[in-house]
């Protein structure tokens, strides 16, 4: 009996341990009185909402492109330009135009240079003297997709001036060509026929005509004579028409040498603005200056015609030419676009002496209307052929004529020989 109590005292023992482990609660304390509940503090009011700030949209900045030009520094041209481009600057906020003039003898070698590197400008303006050439080596984009439908008032003559083989390489701006300027208190009536022409140097009239090969392209024709025929063989010295051109130059030459008349437009200028030339063989590209110097005694004639016909100078297109390197092509067309538009036209028109390719730019100046009838009359639109690179190199040393006395017949049988090997 003595046994079965230990044990039973054992198992009590055990049991309260293990409740006691297992969190079973202790005696209670004497409990404190509680503390008064505090009393709570009335909630704040809450704070005014601020009212959202109005959002400012970002202002994008402007497309900036990269424009060159050639326009002699202080000409009518550059000024005229000037103006044209200030109009761009409200007009067109979303483009940030970065000018840079080029003297016109290194615009293209630099031009090409920096495009062959991979760099240059997004645009350029200048005449379509390298057109061909300039399409054929991918230095000048064909922008024909980008200007589809966008020259409405073009004359077609300004967009086949920026054409090679169906496809559109420049956004035409002015026409040019050499013509007779002549000041009518020396010479009241222009010489209409080459004959007149001679006629009056003969007599003392100081007239300077240009010897150089663009200048003097014209007066081929007034011969009878032709270069190349229609395949681009040069055929100038198949009858007598371009030997009679040399004849009647290098007459005329020697009289200007001998009274010392100007044989250069850049060495005529001075003399004819200063009333010493009675008429000087020169582009449009001059008649701000000349208008400038002799006011309403300037007058402006096509080139005296010949035996042959009507003289047909090169007709030359200027226009603007986008960069295949360009990032901001589209930027630059919309550019272009609007300092080639019926306004900016207007301006170079009646401040720089341009002739507008638009044909829906009133004619005020009887001078300009004089350029368009003579254009009119006969001049060609400059070939962009390669071909044509035989002409420059084989016919534009005509002082073998003038200065050493090679006869014109032979002179011209040797450029024919050289062209065509």
């Amino acid at each position: 009996m003595k046994t079965k109590l230990s044990l039973l005292f054992s198992i009590l023992v055990v049991a309260s341990m293990l409740l006691t482990a297992c969190g079973a609660p202790a005696a209670p304390a004497t409990e404190a009185p509680a503390a008064p509940a505090a009393t709570e503090a009335p909630a704040a009011p809450a704070a005014t909402e601020a009212p959202a700030a109005t959002e400012v949209p970002a202002v994008a900045a402007p497309i900036e492109v990269t424009f060159w030009h050639a326009y002699g520094t202080g000409s009518a041209e550059e000024l005229a330009l000037a103006k044209v481009l200030a109009n761009a600057a409200v007009d067109m906020p979303q483009y940030k135009i970065n000018v840079l003039q080029i003297p016109f003898a290194d615009i293209y070698n630099k031009y090409r240079t920096d495009v062959a590197a991979g760099g240059g400008p997004d645009m350029f303006v200048a005449p379509n003297d390298s057109l061909g050439d300039d399409a054929r080596a991918g230095l000048i984009a064909d922008i024909t997709e980008l200007t589809k439908g966008k020259f409405d008032g073009v004359n077609q003559l300004g967009v086949d001036g920026m054409s090679l083989d169906g496809k559109v390489y420049g956004i035409p701006e002015s026409l040019k060509a050499v013509t007779m300027w002549y000041n009518t208190s020396l010479l009241p009536v222009a010489p209409k026929t080459t004959d007149e022409l001679m006629a009056a140097m003969e007599a003392g009239t100081p007239i300077s005509i240009n010897y150089g090969c663009y200048h003097m392209f014209g007066f081929y024709s007034a011969f009878g004579g032709n270069i190349f025929d229609p395949s681009w063989k040069v055929i100038a010295d198949q009858g007598t028409g371009v030997t009679d051109t040399f004849t009647f130059l290098n007459k005329a030459y020697q009289l200007q040498k001998t009274n010392g008349w100007a044989m250069t437009d850049s060495d005529g200028l001075a003399p004819f603005n200063e009333g010493k030339l009675a008429a000087i063989f020169n582009g449009n590209w001059a008649m701000a200056d000349y208008k400038k110097a002799l006011g309403d005694k300037l007058a402006v004639a096509p080139l005296p015609a010949g035996a042959g016909g009507p003289a047909k100078p090169m007709l030359g297109v200027d226009g603007y030419y986008i960069n295949p390197n360009s990032a901001n092509q589209a930027a630059a067309i919309d550019v272009a676009l609007y300092l080639s538009n019926a306004k900016s036209q207007a301006i170079m028109m009646t401040e720089a002496g341009h002739v507008p390719v638009r044909t829906d730019v009133e004619l005020t100046d009887p001078l300009i209307k004089g350029l368009v009838d003579a254009f009119n009359v006969g001049a060609t639109i400059r070939p962009q052929v390669p071909e044509l690179g035989k002409y420059w190199s084989n016919f534009c040393g005509p002082d073998a004529i003038y200065e050493k006395g090679v006869e014109p017949a032979q002179f011209v049988k040797d450029a024919v020989a050289g062209a065509n090997k």
